[in-house]
């Protein structure tokens, strides 16, 4: 695919997955796009645990379920039905997951560019993701990024040491198709601004 169709087509995948396999070489490919990202200072602070286990998976999705009642409560109206209708994961309908990780001490304690915006390398592991996810449409392949969940039931989960922070929960692999509309927008939940709307010049509110 033309890049600019990769960056259209990329959706967040919830309800499409099929559940075949990811085979190994496309898997490499899509990790090593991700590994291949900007990082401030070179420091790459970023880590990637597959997740193929059935029984971590199902506990996860477990403790997704409970997070999404606790939002669901605190809506009303309409708002609350139309949250009804929308489906926030597919941890057990896709392939496997990927769990990308931040390690703020990678490259330190001198991240060069990092002294004066302290989330930098946190922006740097955003990047991978990114990568990620538009390799794996490129692949044919879909992603979800899951993020109804308590960061330390992640950590304890999967071993994740106390001083790494779980950025992204992506569930991964092959897909029914890819949405025409972003699931979002097609449930009426929020639909995409025209650049104009965020576009300025020279400073902000500048036209």
């Amino acid at each position: 695919m033309d890049f600019y169709e990769v960056v259209a087509r990329r959706r967040d995948v919830r309800a499409e997955f099929t559940g075949q396999p990811v085979a190994d070489d496309v898997l490499a490919r899509v990790l090593g796009a991700a590994h291949a990202a900007p990082s401030v200072g070179m420091s790459q602070p970023w880590d990637f645990v597959v997740v193929r286990d059935p029984v971590t998976r199902k506990a996860f999705q477990e403790h997704v379920a409970g997070e999404r009642d606790v939002f669901a409560a605190g809506l009303t109206g309409e708002r609350a039905r139309t949250f009804g209708r929308i489906k926030v994961e597919g941890v057990l309908e896709s392939s496997l997951s990927i769990v990308v990780t931040y390690d703020p001490d990678k490259g330190a304690p001198a991240v060069l560019g990092r002294h004066a915006i302290a989330d930098a390398g946190l922006y740097s592991v955003c990047l991978a993701i990114q990568n990620l996810w538009l390799a794996a449409t490129a692949e044919g392949l879909g992603v979800g990024w899951v993020s109804f969940y308590r960061e330390d039931f992640v950590r304890d989960l999967l071993g994740i040491p106390a001083s790494i922070r779980p950025v992204a929960w992506l569930c991964l692999g092959p897909v029914t198709h890819l949405g025409d509309v972003p699931d979002l927008e097609r449930h009426g939940w929020r639909t995409r601004l025209p650049l104009a709307d965020v576009l300025h010049s020279e400073r902000f509110g500048g036209k």
